[in-house]
This record gives structure tokens, sequence and C-alpha cells, in this order.
């Protein structure tokens, strides 16, 4: 680290510990600059460079975060807390955990309660998979060897929800067709995940990475904004709760190394494998996304 990094670094904590203080004022762009002597556009992009995410982010971040901790100790209304948490409005509370929780503060109140998740269980050419949906999207999808592991996984993840074993719906069916035929972009298809900022950025960038095309976690890094925090990515990407539709296994070591798989090492293999012979055949006018043509038979 230069003399010049360690100026930003302790800029950067400096405003960090700013922020973490004075959050429940709600400080613009401009206040938190003056505080550390820098230029609204320099410092929203050097924080931006060392914390992943904007100022305004952060800040929105850390209200979720008191705002999470006020409904689980008090019995206050909604509007309550987000005047204590120094927002401007009940709706501006709800759309900030729609953002940051994929859930309404009442649904977060209840921990799930009456979140309704249908699920079902179906076989790939991948392997037995678990897939969920809310009325919102995909909210999971895992390829599974153990149905009770996976459904303990889900449920850790949606406490007190509602989960309920039902046949594929559309959605789910049109998720499951893109394991086969990753081209495919016919029917409609959402998620409804909750994540961190940062989680929730590298999982766009891992959506820009076409079948059949390969990137690095350094490479993720840089496209996010992050250069150097490929250990972070890498974090990121292992906590991806939907397999192969975001696409984490299109993500290697920078030396060529195909690295961890949250699904098994040798199915990361098969996938890209599978992926790159599409491409192949796209090229000769083919593609594995004609589901007349399927490349395994």
């Amino acid at each position: 680290m230069n003399a010049q990094d360690v100026i930003n670094y302790e800029r950067i904590t400096q405003a960090i510990a700013y922020i973490t203080e004075h959050f429940l004022e709600q400080p613009d762009l401009d206040t938190v600059a003056a505080e550390v002597h820098l230029s609204p556009y320099h410092f929203q992009k050097l924080f931006q460079e060392w914390a992943g995410v904007s100022p305004k982010k952060f800040v929105q971040y850390l209200s979720v975060s008191y705002a999470r901790e006020l409904i689980r100790s008090k019995p206050v209304s909604l509007f309550e807390t987000a005047m204590e948490t120094g927002l401007s409005s009940a709706s501006r509370l709800h759309e900030l955990f729609i953002t940051f929780e994929a859930m309404s503060p009442d649904e977060f109140r209840q921990r799930g309660a009456g979140l309704e998740i249908s699920y079902a269980f179906s076989d790939t050419v991948f392997g037995r998979t678990l897939i969920a949906s809310t009325s919102r999207g995909i909210c999971f999808l895992s390829f599974e060897d153990h149905e009770g592991e996976a459904l303990k996984d889900l449920s850790t993840r949606f406490p007190e929800s509602k989960l309920s074993p039902a046949a594929l719906s559309p959605m789910q069916q049109n998720a499951l067709r893109r394991i086969q035929y990753p081209n495919d972009r016919s029917g409609e298809l959402h998620f409804h995940l909750k994540g961190t900022p940062f989680q929730v950025k590298v999982w766009e960038a891992l959506l820009s990475i076409a079948p059949g095309r390969l990137s690095t976690y350094g490479n993720l890094a840089a496209q996010t904004g992050n250069t150097g925090a490929s250990r972070a990515v890498g974090t990121a990407i292992g906590a991806n709760p939907v397999a192969l539709l975001i696409p984490c296994h299109r993500v290697i070591q920078s030396n060529g190394l195909y690295g961890q798989y949250r699904w098994g090492s040798i199915r990361k293999k098969a996938l890209i494998g599978w992926e790159a012979a599409g491409l192949e055949l796209a090229g000769r006018g083919i593609g594995n996304n004609n589901p007349e043509l399927p490349i395994f038979e």
C-alpha cells in the first residue's frame, strides 16, 4: 500500500465512522464529503472504490439494519420506526426493505410468516434440483442429492414462511428449461432474492456472462468497481441462492483452474463443458436452445 493508498484508506475509515455515527440524520453526499475534506465527486468515486457501494447506499443499509433491530425489539408502528430511523415516511421504509430484504417490513416483523413459497423437486441433466418461488419470482434453486438437506437450507433462508410442495408452476418450468437450453429466453422469469448491496451487484454482474463464456473473480471485482476485491467477490458468489440461472459456475480462477463450486466441482466442469459445446454448435447453425436438438441424448 503506497502513501496515497494510506491517505485514502484513512479518509474512507473516517467517512464510514461519521456515517455510522450520524446515519439517523440521513447525511447527504455533500455533508460527508465535507467531513473528509473532499469534493463530492471525488469522495463519491473514492468511497465506491473502497467500500464497494455508494455513500447513499451505505447510509440506506445502516438505516435498514437499525430498522430491523427496532422491528425485532419494539412493538412500534412502521411510521414510528421510520421516524426513529431518520426516514421521511413509512413508505420510504417499505421501499428500502423491499430493496434490501426482498420483503416488506411487516413480512420481516413476522420473520417471513405469511410469505408463501411453493417448491418442487425435479430431475435435470445435471442432477436432481429443488426449485422454489414466491408470487414475485424464483427465490431458490439448488442441485441436491439429499432432499431433506435441501429443504432444511430453504427453510433456513425463509424462517417461518409457509413452504408448500406443489406441481411445477409455469415460471418454475421455464427456469428449469433454461438448465437444458441456456440460450432459450422464451417465457417470463423473475427473481425474488435478498442480499447485501455488494452481493446483489455481484449477482447482477454474473448475469452479464453469456452462456459458453467465462470470467474470473478478478474481472468480476473490476466490473463491480472493486478492483482487488476478488476474495469478497468469491464470498458473494458462494452466497448465490439460485444455481445456474445466476451463473456463478461461469467464474474461474485467473490461472485457469475452475476453483470451488457450491454444488460440486465435477458439476461445474460439466456445466462449463455443456455450454461451451452449445456455443460451438450454435456457431455451426445448430444451437442447444432448440428443443429438437438437445446436446445430450
